[in-house]
C-alpha cells in the first residue's frame, strides 16, 4: 500500500515493537507528529521539557528493559540537544534510535532555517547513522537502524530524514524484524581451550565484569562460572548487578573508588578473567602497574577492546552469555579455600566505612536499600553521590543501576529515571542526584509532573560540586574555584513550581519515614538531603598511581594530612 513517509515511519516503529517515544517536536517534523497524534493510542510520546532530556530518557529507557530506546527532535537545534545523549548512549553501548528531520531537499546545503549536518555532527558518536533524502529508502533504513542499534556490541543510531520525505509517498509492506542473534561467530575452538588450560591452571584467579555481561544478559551463565572457578569477583560501575552484590564471592567495585579488597585483591592474584569490560582509566589506574602478578584473559564481544589499554595473555572474541556458556561446559570445578580466605581476611580488615549517626552520603544510600529491599531501580547522576550509589547499594540484579559510565553526564540521572520508570512500571525508580547535576536538568520534574511519573528524585545536596571539590581539597591545595553553589535556590520551592511534591531532610532520622511516604504516594516526588559540604567518597586511587595504592580517609589522617 501507498503511505506518507510519516506513515511510514509510525508503521516501521510499530514493527519493531516500540510502545514509547521521547521527543519535541518542530517545524521539520511536524509531519511525523501529525501522524504520532493518530496513532497515540498504540504509541505513546513523552514530551520532554528539553531534547536532552529525551535522548536521555531514551538511554534509561533501553538499559532498563533491555530494549531499543527511540527519541525525535526537530532540525537545527532540536537535533543538537540530542548531541549529549547520544554520545552518553555510544560511551556505555546503549541500543538508541535518535530520530530526527531536516530541511527539505531544495534547501539542503543553503544554511537555511533550523538547518545543521547532524549527520556529520553525530558521526563519531554513533554506531551508525542516516541521511534520508528520498522516501523509498525510508523504511528499510528504519529497519536497518533498529537492526544495527540491538546487534553485536549495541549502540546509538541516527536516522535523519529530510522533510520531504516525511511528506512525499511510497509503497510500504510489512516486514518482520531481523531476528537479532548472540554473536558466536568470533568464537573459536582455539580460543576456548586456551582460556580453560589459563583457568584451570590458576591458583589464584579473580573475575572482573563489565557491562557487557549486563547486555548480553549473561548473569546465570556468570554465577554457573562463578561457582565453578570458585574466584571473587569485583565489577566496574556498568557492570553492577551482573552478578550479585549479596553473594559472598563478591568484593565490590574495581578502580578510583573501588573498594580495598578488590583493589588490592586483584593485584594479588594470578589470573584477572575480564568479562565485557574495556579497561576503563577509572578502572585501571596507572595502567604499566595494573594487575602486574596475573595473567589477563578477556573476553568480549569487540575485538577492538582487546590490547587497547591492557596488554592481555589470551582473550576470546564474541557475545559474553554464548563464551561463558562453553566455558562452564569445560572448565574444571575449583575449590580456592586459601585464596577466598585472604580475600575475607582483606575484606574484613579493610571494611568500606563512613562517620555514622549523621546524615551523609553513605547513610542515605544504605537507608534507601533498606527500605527498598534492594528491589528498586537506582538511577543516578555523576558525581560522589554516583559512587556512593555504587558503593553502599546492593545490586543483586542487572539493570537496576541505571547510570552514566564513561561520558559521566551530569544531568544525565533525571531524564533516565523518567523512561525507566516508563519502561518499568512496577519497580520502584530512585534517582539520586547531586545539587550540581539537578540544576543542570531540574526541568525534566515538570515533564514528570506532567503524565505523573511516579520518579523519585533524591538531591545529595552539599551545596558544592562535590567530587571536583574533592580533588581541589585533595590535589589543587584547596582552591576552591567555582564548585561553590551556596546561593539562593530553594529546591523544595522550585519542585513544587514545577509541579511535584518536596520535602528537607537535614537528619538522617528523618530519612526512613520521608522514604517510605515518597514511595507510597505514587507520584513525582523531590527530597532535597542536605549533608555536609566537605564529605568525600573513599577509598580513592590518587589519578596517574596503581590501584594498590587506594587510600581511605584514615590512611590520610596517619599522614598527618587534613582532608
Amino acid at each position: 500500500m501507498e503511505l506518507t513517509g510519516s506513515e511510514i515511519i509510525i508503521e516501521c516503529l510499530k514493527e519493531q515493537g516500540v510502545d514509547t517515544v521521547f521527543g519535541y517536536p518542530g517545524g521539520t517534523i511536524l509531519n511525523v507528529y501529525d501522524e504520532l497524534y493518530k496513532h497515540s493510542d498504540e504509541i505513546t510520546h513523552i514530551l520532554t521539557s528539553h531534547e536532552q532530556g529525551a535522548a536521555h530518557a531514551a538511554d534509561g529507557y533501553a538499559r532498563s528493559t533491555g530494549k531499543v530506546g527511540v527519541c525525535m527532535a526537530t532540525s537545527g537545534p532540536g537535533a543538537t540537544n540530542l548531541v549529549t545523549g547520544i554520545a552518553t548512549a555510544h560511551m556505555d553501548s546503549v541500543p538508541l534510535v535518535a530520530i530526527t528531520a531536516n530541511v527539505p531537499l531544495p534547501l539542503i546545503g543553503k544554511d537555511s532555517f533550523q538547518e545543521v549536518d547532524i549527520v556529520g555532527v553525530t558521526m563519531p558518536i554513533t554506531k551508525h547513522n542516516f541521511l534520508v533524502k528520498d522516501v523509498k529508502n525510508l523504511a528499510d533504513t528504519l529497519r536497518e537502524a533498529f537492526y544495527i542499534a540491538q546487534s553485536g556490541r549495541p549502540g546509538p543510531v541516527l536516522v535523519d530524514i529530510l522533510k520531504n520525505a516525511t511528506a512525499d509517498r511510497a509503497e510500504y509492506e510489512y516486514k518482520e524484524p531481523r531476528k537479532i542473534e548472540p554473536l558466536r561467530d568470533k568464537i573459536t575452538d582455539e580460543d576456548i581451550d586456551t582460556a580453560v588450560k589459563l583457568i584451570n591452571a590458576s591458583k589464584k584467579p579473580f573475575i572482573f565484569v563489565g557491562g557487557g555481561a549486563v547486555i548480553s544478559g549473561a548473569s546465570e551463565e556468570l554465577k554457573k562460572f562463578v561457582a565453578l572457578t570458585d574466584a571473587p569477583v569485583c565489577d566496574s560501575l556498568m557492570g553492577k548487578g551482573a552478578f550479585d552484590g549479596t553473594d559472598e564471592h563478591y568484593t565490590g567495585m574495581l578502580g578510583m573508588h573501588g573498594t580495598k579488597t578488590s583493589n588490592f585483591g586483584v593485584t594479588e592474584c594470578d589470573l584477572l578473567i575480564a568479562i565485557g569490560v574495556r579497561f576503563s582509566d577509572r578502572v585501571i589506574g596507572n595502567a604499566k602497574k595494573f594487575a602486574n602478578n596475573a595473567k589477563i584473559l578477556q573476553i568480549d564481544i569487540d575485538p577492538a577492546e582487546v590490547n587497547k589499554n591492557i596488554a592481555t595473555t589470551a582473550s576470546v572474541i564474541g557475545d559474553v552469555n554464548e563464551v561463558l556458556k562453553l566455558l562452564n561446559a569445560k572448565i574444571e570445578q575449583h575449590d580456592n579455600k586459601e585464596w577466598l580466605a585472604h580475600i575475607a581476611e582483606l575484606a574484613q580488615k579493610y571494611p568500606m566505612t563512613y562517620r555514622e549517626n549523621q546524615l551523609n552520603g553513605p547513610a542515605l544510600i544504605e537507608k534507601i536499600y533498606e527500605i527498598t529491599n534492594g528491589e528498586a531501580i537506582i538511577t543516578t547522576e555523576v558525581g560522589q553521590h554516583q559512587m556512593w550509589a555504587a558503593q553502599f547499594y546492593k545490586y543483586s540484579k542487572p539493570r537496576t543501576l541505571i547510570t552514566s559510565g564513561g561520558a559521566g553526564t551530569m544531568g544525565y540521572g533525571l531524564g533516565a529515571a523518567i523512561g525507566s520508570k516508563v519502561g518499568n512500571r512496577d519497580k520502584v525508580v530512585i534517582n539520586i542526584a547531586g545539587d550540581g547535576c539537578f540544576r543542570m536538568n531540574m526541568n525534566e520534574i515538570a515533564t514528570a509532573a506532567r503524565y505523573n511519573i511516579p520518579v523519585i528524585e533524591v538531591i545529595v545536596n552539599n551545596q558544592v560540586l562535590g567530587m571536583v571539590r574533592q580533588w581541589q581539597t585533595l590535589f589543587y591545595g584547596k582552591r576552591y574555584s567555582n564548585t561553590t553553589l551556596n546561593d539562593q535556590v530553594d529546591y523544595v520551592k522550585v519542585a513544587e513550581g514545577l509541579g511535584a511534591k518536596a520535602y528537607r531532610i537535614t537528619k538522617l532520622e528523618e530519612v526512613e519515614k520521608t522514604i517510605r511516604e515518597a514511595i507510597g504516594l505514587n507520584a513525582p516526588v523531590v527530597i532535597d538531603c542536605q549533608i555536609d559540604s566537605d564529605d568525600k567518597v573513599f577509598p580513592m586511587v590518587a589519578p596517574g598511581t596503581a590501584i594498590s595504592e587506594a587510600f581511605s580517609e584514615e590512611d590520610l589522617a596517619a599522614k598527618g594530612l587534613d582532608c
